[in-house]
């Protein structure tokens, strides 16, 4: 969540938005992205409501001026891929210290979880349904009438997500990708 949220963060700032720099949200620090219903209180009442066997949360958004960017549609584009790709990277340099072979028991458990857990932040964040990360990498290349048409569904995104989430719908996409990406990623997965 960490590493997702700070790369939207930096490259925001790289390409002119100081928002999230001004808001504290310039770190790893995991307190300073933690959102006390999303990040706490969701994931709590669906881990209990489906008895362990699903949970889902979300960080704290980091604040960005998109009138402050250089060119925002193109901005947007890189802003919404550096947190999917961010956990990619982080997932990849998690699996090569997993190949450094003779570690504790214990830590080759952790770096398996948090490969795991980056691989599907991922690869979830990339579908193009607002307000997850896809949705911004197409309506930045979409044409201006069509991403603005677009658009109009953010405020029910969410519900999206969750529906097609409950109907397993996003399974058949999720899934079959998070699964081909670990198999390079761990050994023996």
């Amino acid at each position: 969540m960490s590493v997702h949220e700070f790369s939207h963060g930096w490259v925001a700032y790289k390409l002119g938005d100081n928002t999230a720099k001004y808001s504290g949200r310039l770190t790893l620090n995991p307190l300073a992205h933690i959102d006390p219903i999303g990040t706490v209180l969701l994931p709590l009442i669906i881990f209990i409501a489906t008895q362990g066997r699903f949970v889902f949360g979300a960080a704290k958004p980091v604040p960005i001026n998109y009138w402050a960017l250089k060119n925002p549609r193109r901005d947007m584009v890189w802003i919404g891929l550096s947190g999917p790709l961010a956990n990619f990277i982080f997932a990849l340099i998690l699996s090569l210290l997993l190949r450094i072979g003779f570690l504790p028991l214990i830590l080759n458990f952790i770096l398996k979880n948090l490969i795991f857990i980056n691989v599907i932040l991922g690869v979830f964040n990339l579908i193009p349904i607002p307000p997850l990360d896809g949705s911004r990498v197409l309506m930045g290349i979409l044409p201006k009438n069509l991403s603005s048409g677009y658009a109009v569904i953010e405020p029910f995104g969410f519900i999206i997500v969750m529906g097609l989430v409950v109907l397993g719908a996003l399974d058949t996409i999720i899934w079959p990708t998070v699964n081909l990406i670990l198999r390079y990623l761990i050994p023996n997965f």
